[in-house]
């Protein structure tokens, strides 16, 4: 492997300079020579090739600019030279065959979960509390403060003596430890929203889904939940949602509304109370071992760079594939960064009713954007632009690489859970917090986040794994990074070795081996996507 620069594609008319390549350096590339005019940024683009006014730019073997100004052989492609532009006349003309990876040393492996009565398998055990409204945000942050202070040791409130009488009670002969947990097998964990009144009746009812999603998910052992009473989020619609997702779920819902209960104290003091005792029970819960099929994995990606698309997203494409294979489920959301490789989508949808439903989501989210006066061609950040992701169309098919190769089993539209085994495809903003917040209402049990330039973006019940595309980062950010790729870079290790040394690591985490670094931190991020325009 060449040191200095990859082209990733034979079709390709850009290479990726893996380091700086400084003007006047000759490289040989395909049997003929190419100088270069000027010096050339790492993890930024190098044009091969005469283009004029209009030509297209082809990288990962897809069209991802067009040239909007002459460009020799040798130039450094800018926003001053290209603009987005992608193919056109999409439709479904093919079914993509497959090959799937070798799975024979997977097969009999296995992660330590905690097993639902629905089937499902968690990756982690967890008591939910939230609210159906934000007026109720201060009743979930005082739930919070009091059972964390005092189920895991701090300073005291008011609503602690509560709660320690009831442990008191349960513990009347023995001393307990004041720094010593009180739950070994679940968390408690805490959501608060800005939604459920205020809105459009959509807002309320996609809320209510996504918070139904929420319970479901397998990480997930019971949940609290605080109304108001008055608000557009009624009680009714929530639960509506969640018998739509599972008619003969088990799991404990205990559900508040203020209203009518009287005074707060009144309302907390049985929220303490009735959730204390099926906490007790949720604590009783033990791990034990799950196929890998149980696992659904979450694609995400996030503060993407240059190599986002050669190192963190291809590895994520392998573990995906391999989890296919295997007859587990993976995500692939962010709609916004896949416009320019529709094509490859729609031919890798296994029927026609599929691809069509991808193909109207992707029109009307990016008319949407449109009739506001933006678009998917704006979805790159400064950070994108300044390490080498010009148009959306390039930062696109990188992005796609997380969703590997096989074929893509259903398409799904905000908040609709994941029904399916194999590779889906969920509308989501690029948003990296609302899409990563969206993939786990749709059931993912652990998400594997790429990031080239740093993120701690984390979720309140689902593991996020941070995946570096670059060492630098790792030394830079190791409170942040999880696992690097950037060995893929310098050309010692392959995708498929990067692959397998990640699964081996998945397979930790959702066994409760290791902790990720945004659990340490106590980075929970949740922010519901609002159905307007959010890219």
């Amino acid at each position: 492997m060449n040191t200095s620069f990859l082209k990733i594609h034979a079709k390709d008319n850009v290479i990726v300079a893996l380091s700086e390549i400084t003007a006047g350096t000759e490289l040989q590339i395909d049997g003929a020579k190419v100088v270069v005019n000027e010096t050339i940024p790492q993890k930024h683009k190098l044009c091969i090739a005469q283009l004029e006014v209009g030509e297209e730019l082809v990288m990962y073997g897809v069209i991802v600019a067009k040239a909007t100004s002459p460009i020799k052989a040798g130039d450094l492609i800018s926003t001053t030279n290209v603009a987005h532009q992608t193919a056109s006349s999409i439709r479904k003309n093919k079914t993509s065959l497959w090959n799937a990876p070798d799975i024979s040393s997977w097969k009999s492996r296995h992660f330590m979960g905690f097993h639902r009565a629905d089937g499902q398998v968690g990756t982690a055990n967890n008591w939910l509390f939230f609210p159906l409204v934000f007026c109720e945000n201060r009743n979930i942050e005082i739930l919070k403060d009091t059972f964390e202070k005092e189920l895991f040791p701090q300073a005291p409130n008011p609503y602690r003596r509560h709660l320690r009488n009831l442990l008191q009670k349960e513990n009347s002969t023995e001393e307990k430890e004041e720094n010593t947990p009180h739950l070994e097998h679940v968390n408690l964990r805490f959501i608060s929203h800005q939604g459920g009144c205020g809105g459009t009746k959509e807002d309320a009812v996609l809320l209510a889904r996504l918070l139904a999603g929420y319970v479901n998910n397998p990480n997930v052992a019971g949940a609290t939940v605080l109304s108001l009473g008055c608000q557009h989020l009624q009680i009714e619609v929530f639960k509506e949602a969640l018998e739509s997702l599972s008619s003969d779920s088990k799991k404990p819902v205990l559900i508040f509304e203020q209203q009518q209960m009287g005074t707060t104290e009144q309302m907390l003091t049985q929220v303490i109370e009735q959730s204390y005792n099926e906490i007790q029970l949720a604590n009783q819960l033990k791990r034990a071992p799950a196929p890998l099929s149980k696992l659904t994995i979450g694609l995400e990606c996030g503060g993407s760079d240059g190599f986002s698309g050669i190192s963190a997203n291809p590895t994520l494409g392998y573990v995906s594939d391999v989890l296919s294979a295997l007859g587990g489920s993976s995500i692939l959301a962010e709609f916004p960064e896949l416009c320019g490789v529709e094509q490859d989508l729609v031919d890798r949808c296994v029927n026609d009713e599929i691809a069509t439903k991808f193909l109207t989501l992707m029109h009307n989210y990016d008319q949407s954007a449109q009739n506001v006066g933006s678009g998917f061609d704006m979805n790159p950040s400064p950070g994108n632009v300044k390490d080498g992701l010009i148009t959306d169309a390039i930062k696109s098919a990188g992005a796609a690489k997380k969703g590997g190769t096989s074929p893509i089993v259903d398409v799904l539209d905000y908040t609709e859970y994941v029904s399916k085994n194999g590779l889906n495809l969920l509308c989501t903003p690029g948003n990296d917090v609302e899409s990563t917040t969206a993939m786990v209402g749709s059931g993912a049990n652990l998400v594997l986040f790429t990031t080239g330039l740093g993120t701690p973006t984390g979720n309140p019940i689902t593991p996020v794994l941070k995946i570096a595309s670059n060492s630098d980062l790792c030394t830079k950010m190791p409170d942040i990074i999880d696992f690097d790729t950037g060995a893929v870079i310098r050309g010692e290790k392959s995708i498929e070795e990067m692959g397998e040394l990640l699964l081996e690591f998945i397979i930790e985490v959702a066994s409760g081996r290791l902790t990720i670094n945004a659990d340490r931190h106590k980075q929970f991020d949740f922010i519901p996507w609002k159905r307007g325009v959010s890219l």
